[in-house]
C-alpha cells in the first residue's frame, strides 16, 4: 500500500528544493482540518528531525535520512520512536516519505512525493493534494512580489501566534524573510523581541523593514461592558503606541500594517455594496474600528506608508465561524443564521495572508484595504455551500435566539446577524488575485474536500 502524488510546480527546481528547508515549511503544509500540530520543525532536511503534535499529548518523530539527502534532487524522512508518546502512532505500522525533484524545463519543477506505509491511500489521497497546491500558490505568491520589487526583509509581527498570525510568519519565513515575533513575556528564542502595548521598547523596532500589527483580544464574546472594554483597550491604545514606536524608531521600518475589521461599516447596511470609500457605520464595532484606524496615525504623520486590513469573515477550520460550524454540519444539524438573507463577506485564511503580504511589497497600497472575496454569499447560500461540501444537508435554521444566548442581544447584532456585502474594490483596481474567489473552492480546499484530487497507489 501507499501513494504517489506528482505535480509541475511553476517554480525552478533549486528554488522549490530550497523552500522545504526553510522555518515554516512544515507548518505550511499541515492540513488545517487535521489534529495535529508542527511542534518542532526539522533544522534541514538533510538530517533533522521534526515533531508533531497529536491528541492526547501523542507525538510523531519524523526523521530525515542522511545517506539519502541529495540536493536538489531528493531527500527522504521516516517515522521513528522517541518514547511511549509515540507509542501508539506506531501501531499504524512503517511510515516512509521520499520526497523527489526534477527539472520539468521551462524553468518548472516536478515534485514527486511517494509514501511507503500500510495506511489506505484514500486516507492520505487529501492531504498530499493539499500540500502541492499550497507550495504552489505560495511559490507563486513570492515570485510575484519579488518581480514587484520585494527583497529579502525584516517584518516584526504581533500576535503572531494566532490563527492569521501563525499562517503568516511562515508564509513569510519560507519566502526567505526574517520575521520578529513581537511577545509579551520574555523572549524565548532568537526570532523573538519583547513588547509592551503600555510602553513599547525604544528598540523593539529598530533594524525592522515592516511591521504588521495582529495583536487584540477576541471580538467573539457577550458583549457585556468588560468584554466590550477589553476589545477596544487591547486594539486603540496598542496600536496608537505601536504607531509611535514605529514613527520615532532610528533604523525603523517604513512601512506599518495593522488588522482591522469590516465591522467599521455597521452591522446594518442592506442593499448597499460597501467600497472602502462607504461611510463608517454608528455602532459598537464601527466605532472601536474607526478608533483603532486612527491610532495608526503617528506612523502615517512620520511618513510610513500605512495599510489597515479590513477583514472580513475568515474561513478556516482552525478557527473563527468555520471551526464551530463544522461539527454541527458534519452531524446534520447545521443551517443558515437567522433567516439567513443577510450578507456575509468572507476570505479564505491564506487569501488573507496574500493581502497582508501585499500590503508589505505594493507601495500603491495605503488606507483602508477590504480583505474579503471578490464574491460575498448570504448566509442561507454559506450554509448550503458548506452542507454541499461536506454531504450533509442543511434544514435546521439557527434561530434569533441561538445568537443572542451566547452573544447577548448586542453581540448577536453586530456580529453573528450583521448584513455587509462588502466589496475589495481597492484590489480589484490592483488587479490582485485571490487564490480562492469563491466560497465552494475555499471551503473544499480548507477541509480536504477538494473533487479535484488525482492519487495513484504505489506498485
Amino acid at each position: 500500500m501507499g501513494i504517489v502524488h506528482s505535480s509541475i510546480i511553476d517554480a525552478p527546481r533549486e528554488e522549490v528544493f530550497a523552500w522545504h528547508g526553510r522555518p515554516g515549511a512544515l507548518r505550511r503544509l499541515i492540513p488545517p482540518w487535521q489534529p495535529m500540530r508542527a511542534v518542532e520543525e526539522a533544522s534541514s532536511p538533510a538530517d533533522g528531525r521534526a515533531v508533531l503534535g497529536l491528541p492526547g499529548g501523542l507525538r510523531w518523530y519524523a526523521q530525515h535520512q542522511p545517506d539519502e539527502y541529495d540536493p536538489p534532487r531528493r531527500f527522504v524522512d521516516q517515522r521513528v520512536h522517541g518514547g511511549w508518546q509515540t507509542l501508539p502512532t506506531a501501531a499504524a505500522g512503517p511510515w516512509r516519505h521520499e520526497h523527489e525533484f526534477s527539472d520539468a524545463g521551462n524553468g518548472r519543477t516536478r515534485l514527486t512525493d511517494t509514501v511507503h506505509t500500510p495506511v489506505p491511500e484514500t486516507l492520505l489521497r487529501p492531504t498530499f493534494a493539499y500540500r502541492h497546491r499550497q507550495l504552489a500558490d505560495d511559490l507563486a505568491a513570492h515570485g510575484r512580489a519579488r518581480a514587484a520589487g520585494m527583497a529579502a526583509s525584516v517584518i516584526a509581527v504581533t500576535g503572531a501566534s494566532g490563527m492569521v498570525g501563525s499562517a503568516l510568519c511562515a508564509f513569510l519565513t519560507t519566502g526567505g524573510h526574517r520575521v520578529i515575533r513581537l511577545v509579551r513575556r520574555d523572549p524565548a528564542a532568537p526570532d523573538e523581541r519583547q513588547w509592551d502595548p503600555a510602553d513599547p521598547a525604544p528598540g523593539a523596532l529598530e533594524g525592522v523593514d515592516a511591521v504588521v500589527h495582529l495583536a487584540g483580544a477576541p471580538i467573539a464574546g457577550r458583549f457585556t461592558d468588560a468584554h466590550k472594554a477589553a476589545v477596544r483597550d487591547s486594539r486603540v491604545g496598542p496600536t496608537r503606541r505601536l504607531a509611535e514606536a514605529a514613527a520615532r524608531a532610528d533604523d525603523g521600518p517604513s512601512v506599518f500594517v495593522s488588522a482591522s475589521a469590516i465591522g467599521y461599516y455597521g452591522h446594518d447596511r442592506p442593499g448597499e455594496v460597501l467600497g472602502e470609500g462607504a461611510e463608517a457605520g454608528s455602532d459598537f464595532l464601527a466605532g472601536v474600528v474607526r478608533d483603532w484606524e486612527d491610532a495608526s496615525g503617528p506612523a502615517a504623520d512620520a511618513g510610513l506608508r500605512t495599510v489597515q486590513v479590513r477583514t472580513g469573515i475568515v474561513q478556516s477550520p482552525l478557527g473563527g465561524t468555520l471551526r464551530l460550524q463544522r461539527p454541527l454540519f458534519a452531524a446534520g444539524l447545521g443551517g443558515p443564521l437567522g433567516d439567513g438573507t443577510q450578507y456575509l463577506s468572507w476570505i479564505d485564511l491564506d487569501d488573507l495572508v496574500d493581502v497582508y503580504h501585499r500590503a508589505l511589497h505594493d507601495a500603491q497600497l495605503s488606507g483602508p484595504v477590504n480583505a474579503v472575496a471578490p464574491h460575498a454569499v448570504t448566509a442561507a447560500e454559506h450554509a448550503q455551500t458548506l452542507a454541499r461540501v461536506l454531504h450533509r444537508p442543511a434544514l435546521v435554521p439557527v434561530p434569533d435566539l441561538g445568537p443572542r444566548l451566547m452573544l447577548g442581544a448586542q453581540g448577536a447584532r453586530e456580529l453573528a446577524l450583521a448584513d455587509q456585502h462588502v466589496a475589495p474594490e481597492v484590489l480589484s483596481v490592483r488587479e490582485h488575485r485571490f487564490r480562492r474567489p469563491h466560497l465552494e473552492q475555499c471551503l473544499r480546499h480548507q477541509l480536504g474536500r477538494d473533487r479535484g484530487a488525482r492519487l495513484h497507489a504505489v506498485t
